[in-house]
């Protein structure tokens, strides 16, 4: 039984905030999506690049759950699958409650496993100002809650379409909470 569904998906080969939406991505297994600039073994975010090229890529796949969307759109905001720079949207499913290492099976090839949260930079406030406020929450505790979405590492390749299934597989216990990568 399917925990959610990819609802669009996208990619671009340069750095810009957001994607190009398309009918189908295919990712390749440890480096990423192709043709997206992103794809590698190393580190491709440019501020990462900067302080150390050679950190590990745990930001090959980025998700976003189309419910965010919404949300903002109640807040005003026009915000679509794509614009945020993610390379799967998805729906009905939880991303941000998922612990570190669960795996999320896309169709009936693809398997990313989850490395952490997107960490939204002063770039969202360009796209429209006001948005990255609006993509984090505080905890009574004072503590941020980052809510722009996950990124993933690719343990299995193969071809992500619109419509697909996603199934989450958890990992052994104890379940660690995610953190920004």
């Amino acid at each position: 039984m399917a925990d959610g569904e990819v609802i669009a998906v996208a990619a671009d080969d340069q750095h810009r905030f957001s994607k190009k939406q398309t009918t189908e991505i295919r990712v390749l297994t440890g480096l990423g999506v192709e043709g997206d600039a992103h794809l590698g073994l190393t580190v491709k975010h440019r501020s990462r690049v900067a302080v150390d090229p050679s950190q590990p890529n745990l930001r090959q796949v980025h998700l976003i759950h189309a419910e965010l969307f919404d949300e903002l759109r109640e807040k005003g905001f026009t915000v679509g699958p794509a614009d945020l720079g993610e390379n799967v949207t998805t729906r009905g499913l939880d991303l941000l409650a998922l612990p570190r290492g669960a795996v999320l099976k896309l169709g009936t090839d693809v398997e990313l496993e989850v490395t952490g949260l997107r960490n939204p930079c002063s770039q969202i406030d360009k796209f429209q100002p006001g948005l990255l406020k609006a993509v984090l929450d505080k905890r009574a505790n004072g503590k941020i809650i980052l809510r722009a979405g996950i990124m993933t590492v690719v343990l299995k390749g193969g071809i992500v379409r619109t419509g697909e299934a996603i199934t989450v597989v958890l990992p052994p216990p104890p379940f660690f909470p995610l953190e920004w990568v």
